[in-house]
């Protein structure tokens, strides 16, 4: 059985959490603190952590930071609306997705669903083949094959971004994270670079780059790249 973290202050939420993950046949350990959450993590097995930003005492991302010290399991940040700073600096200390507060049930789940698949795919992307109906991306040659058989010649710049979004398919890439890796720590803040190289990558790519479908933008978080339509071979 699936078991998973919860962690939040509001009962009543954190309450109702657990019972749809129950109603799943989900093992569901929920804790209102930060404390808590660290102590059961460091103490039990899980399979997934929710938690949220907003806590007394230890906060969210110090839980998430807690986490990474000792485990990869995937985990969901919950935020309010006006919490966008600390959900950038969560998904920089490592949180895999977010859901924001007020959530529907079946997003959270869904979001679940999702970090669950990913954290049991193939641990070897570098030997992976991502295929979709319009190219076909190569992480062991580095080559982008069009549809029709054609070569599609990146940068050096552009063929990082590509990668790094493809190794982490399905999951919100911050911003930040990209930046720091592609060009560097002084370059965290130079979110134009990555609207222009990421404009350039789409125009090579999307089918249609003002209708974005595989490397999508979520406005002042980061970008994702979606495996819908797409197959991963070995």
């Amino acid at each position: 059985m699936t078991r998973v973290l919860v962690v939040d202050d509001e009962r009543a939420l954190l309450r109702a959490v657990g019972v749809h993950l129950r109603a799943r046949g989900y093992e569901a350990d929920l804790v209102e603190t930060g404390e808590a959450a660290i102590a059961k993590s460091a103490t039990g097995q899980y399979d997934v952590a929710i938690v949220d930003l907003g806590l007394p005492g230890i906060d969210g991302i110090e839980v998430v930071n807690g986490l990474r010290g000792w485990t990869s399991i995937p985990i969901i940040v919950l935020s309010a609306r006006h919490e966008h700073t600390q959900k950038v600096q969560a998904l920089d200390a490592g949180a895999d997705d977010y859901v924001t507060k007020p959530f529907n049930m079946e997003e959270l789940l869904a979001r679940l669903r999702a970090a669950l698949r990913r954290s049991s795919a193939d641990p070897e992307p570098a030997m992976a083949v991502v295929q979709t109906v319009d190219f076909c991306i190569d992480l062991v040659t580095k080559r982008i094959i069009d549809a029709a058989g054609a070569e599609i010649r990146l940068t050096p710049t552009q063929w990082h971004l590509v990668e790094i979004l493809v190794r982490n398919a399905g999951r919100l890439v911050s911003q930040r994270q990209l930046l720091q890796e592609v060009w560097g720590p002084t370059y965290v803040d130079q979110t134009n670079y990555l609207r222009q190289f990421m404009a350039q990558l789409r125009r090579k790519l999307e089918p249609e780059p003002a209708r974005p479908r595989y490397f999508l933008t979520e406005p002042g978080m980061g970008i994702r790249f979606v495996l819908a339509g797409t197959t991963v071979a070995p």
